[in-house]
Order: C-alpha cells, then structure tokens, then sequence
C-alpha cells in the first residue's frame, strides 16, 4: 500500500534511496543537504515522500517561506506592488508551501519506473497540500518546471487549478566540440573577434580552481554581497555556509574558481561538476573584474573544465541571457505553478499572472 507523509529534514531519509530516484541529476541528496544546513534565513525545508513497505518510490524536495509578489517582477508593476505593499502586506506578502527550491535549477521530481507516475505524482500533491494548509499556507506553488516534465506536472496541477505561468529559462551549451579553437569558430566572426581581443586582456588574471575556500570565507561574501547588491530579481540570500557546505559535502563534485590580479581576489565562480554536467551556479564579482573580462574569462574557464572532464554539458543558469546566446547557449524553457485556496484571491493573482510574470527573452 503506497503511503505519503512530509518531513522537516534530509536526515530522515536514506541517501543513496533519495538518489536512486534522481539518475542524471546533478543537485542530488548531498547538495539538498547543504542547502539545508546554510541557515538561508526565512525558508523552512520540506521533503514529500511516498513509499510502499519502506521502500522510497517517489520524492521532492519543498519549502516553505514568506513571498512577496515583487519579486520577480521590475519597472511600474513592481512599483506598484510595493505601494500596495506599504498599505496593505497582507494582500502583496504571502505564506508561501512551494515544490521545488529556490537554490535547485528546476523542481526536482523523482519517481521509481516500478510505479505509476500518475498515480505517484497524485498522491504527492495531496500529501503536499494537506501539509501547506496543516502550515497555514495559503498560496502553493510549483517553481521552475523543465519542458521535459511539463506534461507530467500539467496533467497533474491543471484538474486541481494551478495557473501556469512561464518562468525563467536554463541557458545550456552542449560541449560537443573537441577544443577551444573549434568552439570559437562556431561563433559569429564579431562575437569571436570580440572573445579573442577579451581573453587577451585577461592575461594578467591569476585562476585558481579550489575545492575548499579556507582563509576566504569572508572574501567571497563580500564579492557575493556586492554582486547581489547590483542584482535587480532577488528571492535567496545565501550564506558562508551555503559555499562552504556545498564545496564540503559535494567533494569532487564542486569547485570555486577564484580569479585574483595583483593577488586581490576580484570574482569566484561555483561550480557543480557531475552527471556530465558542469551548472555554474554563482558568479560573484567586484565592479573592478569588469576591466578584466572576468565574466567572459569564467566562460572559458569552465569551457575549459568541460573540456579536461569530458562533461558533454555547459549550463549556466537564468541570468544575462543576450551573452549567453551569443556564446552559442541554447534556451531550456521553464513554467511555475501557483493556486491560492482562497478563491477571490486565486482569481486575482490569475488575473495578475501576466503582470507577475519574469520577463523572458525569445
């Protein structure tokens, strides 16, 4: 008899069960563990499980938080929002039971093949549910679905009133070539011009790829702090010991690389390196790297990684788009799921939806 429950911690399931159920995923049960041992202030960690005589048949990592409607919106909507906000919080601040996490390039949904999938997936979603109103939340949500788990997802949420709506896109780069030299002919004779002039100037950069950042903690928060500060779409902030635990836990899996002139650190770069992937996961630099290149250098640095690993894959997150796709990335589309069980308030944030909505690049 299959049976659900939700639980507060990683600790109450076993690794190498959770990890069976997520071949080919990169941010498996040792990255979710350090996620949630950071201390990301204002997130709680929920895992639903279903199982049938304990054996783990079916995962997904949750959380649950207080989200501000503004979020992932900028320019009059989020100006809005916020004057909203200042009369009435309630209405644009809102206790939020997520699927997925907000540190996990998708949501995570991992499913035995000896099992139903319509059928494990159903369970899950009741089972989360009954959890959020159980935690007094309001709206639920699935955050960053991938196409190739769109279907599975919508025949689930659409019957239960979950309003779609688009999110942000993966940019990936398949590694399918044998050096730098043919990847750079592959780009356009401008784009590769402009590469080659940039990685000149970056001479004078020292790289360093490091499994630990021992003695640099609070260098590499600095540059983290600093690089948020310019960012305009914030949901997170991480903590040292997100970096650390990460770098700890993942072993080989994970790596910093530091990029210093004159020996002052300008930039760090997390990488997670598995399942033939490389995923840049934070790229924190001070306004001076800019003068470097450092960016376009971390580029071809992890470029170069890809290409000592054999790793097939170069993904590099939902951020700086026009880069991306002049480097040659192509555009992994992703959609969000939300449904208030207050039905006044359900109809309003559909009727917001596209308000709310990120702008997405075609």
């Amino acid at each position: 008899m299959l049976e659900a429950r939700v639980v507060d911690t990683l600790a109450a399931v076993d690794p190498a069960a959770w990890d069976a159920l997520f071949p080919g995923e990169v941010e498996r049960y040792d990255y979710l563990a350090a996620v949630e041992a950071a201390g990301l202030e204002g997130f709680a960690w929920r895992y639903v499980l279903v199982e049938e005589d304990g054996r783990l048949l079916a995962a997904a990592p949750a959380f649950l938080t207080r989200y501000a409607l503004e979020t992932t919106v900028d320019g009059a909507a989020r100006t809005i929002l916020r004057a909203i906000g200042r009369v009435a919080p309630g209405l644009t601040t809102l206790r939020l039971a997520c699927l997925g996490s907000p540190c996990t390039e998708t949501a995570q949904l991992g499913l035995s093949p000896d099992a139903d999938p319509v059928v494990l997936l159903g369970l899950m979603m009741k089972t989360f549910e009954d959890a959020a109103r159980h935690e007094r939340c309001g709206l639920m949500a699935v955050k960053d679905v991938p196409a190739p788990h769109a279907a599975l997802w919508a025949n689930a949420l659409g019957p239960a009133d979950y309003q779609p709506m688009t999110g942000l896109p993966l940019a990936s780069l398949e590694v399918d070539f044998p050096d730098q030299e043919t990847y750079l002919a592959r780009l356009s004779p401008a784009t590769r011009k402009d590469m080659r002039r940039k990685l000149r100037a970056a001479q004078v950069v020292r790289v360093e790829v490091r499994r630990d950042l021992t003695g640099l903690e609070s260098e590499v928060m600095a540059l983290y702090a600093e690089t948020r500060a310019r960012g305009d779409l914030q949901f997170e902030t991480l903590t040292a010991d997100y970096f650390t635990g990460v770098l700890d836990r993942m072993g080989e899996r994970a790596a910093c690389v530091l990029y210093f002139v004159d020996d002052v650190l300008l930039a760090a770069n997390l990488v997670l390196i598995d399942a033939g992937t490389l995923v840049d996961k934070f790229f924190c630099m001070r306004a001076e790297g800019r003068d470097h290149n450092l960016y376009f250098l971390s580029w071809f640095t992890n470029i170069r990684l890809c290409l000592d690993l054999g790793l097939t894959r170069y993904q590099s997150g939902q951020a700086a788009y026009a880069n991306k796709l002049r480097l040659g990335s192509g555009l992994i589309p992703t959609a969000m799921y939300f449904r208030h069980r207050n039905p006044l308030l359900n109809r309003a944030l559909r009727w917001l939806a596209p308000l709310l909505a990120p702008d997405v690049p075609h």
